[in-house]
């Protein structure tokens, strides 16, 4: 992907030995972050008009549905008694988080994308869709070798994210144009941070037919 930041950055992260490729498995999963209306629709105080991001996920579904890969959704979604009190430390720094309260129409998933009832769901509280959730037993347990990410935010959710994945062993790819956030800066920041340290940012063709070839 191209780099937001200018040649002598690319140069000391080339020095530093960062952004090697990972390798690709023949058994991926595909875990899409938090693509629930209170990111995806910029009426609600913590989202934004991510409707590409929406349009590029239903598509790596319809790959994955067809190469049989595993479908993994996540939400982030808060009880009444966590969104009303003092329990979770985040919302001290992101108050607007509160609003993503169980039941409400912030936490359901985008209408536009296609969910199916073969497909894993998972609720979370933090940023990383490994913190505090079963997903790094429910991948060990389908035995997937690849993290295929995407979703909301790209700088926040999406990363952390990726973060986790690979700390946990899986190699990740992260389809650029399948992730969203609120503004091209933080976005963009967060996909060169990826690329160099994390997973491989690739195209959209990339993945469709990686999805499409590699589940069986």
């Amino acid at each position: 992907m191209p780099t937001p930041y200018d040649s002598d950055t690319d140069r000391v992260y080339e020095h530093a030995g960062f952004g090697s490729p990972v390798r690709r498995g023949s058994r991926p999963a595909l875990i899409v972050v938090d693509l629930t209306r209170g990111f995806t629709e910029p009426e609600f105080p913590t989202g934004g008009d991510l409707t590409t991001t929406v349009e590029a996920t239903a598509e790596l579904v319809a790959a994955a549905r067809a190469g049989g890969v595993p479908v993994v959704w996540t939400v982030i979604a808060y009880t009444p008694a966590e969104a009303d009190g003092e329990a979770i430390t985040w919302f001290a720094k992101a108050p607007g988080m509160r609003a993503l309260r169980e039941g409400s129409e912030a936490v359901a998933l985008d209408p536009r994308l296609p969910f199916a009832q073969q497909d894993h769901l998972i609720v979370k509280k933090g940023a990383s869709a490994f913190f505090g959730t079963p997903l790094a037993s429910l991948l060990t347990g389908l035995g997937c070798d690849t993290a295929v990410i995407c979703g909301a935010t790209t700088s926040g959710c999406v990363r952390a994210s990726a973060v986790d994945a690979v700390q946990y062993g899986w190699p990740v790819l992260v389809p650029a144009l399948a992730c969203g956030d609120r503004a091209a800066g933080p976005h963009e920041a967060a996909l060169f941070d990826i690329q160099a340290k994390y997973g491989d940012v690739v195209g959209h063709d990339d993945v469709v037919k990686y999805l499409m070839t590699k589940g069986d």
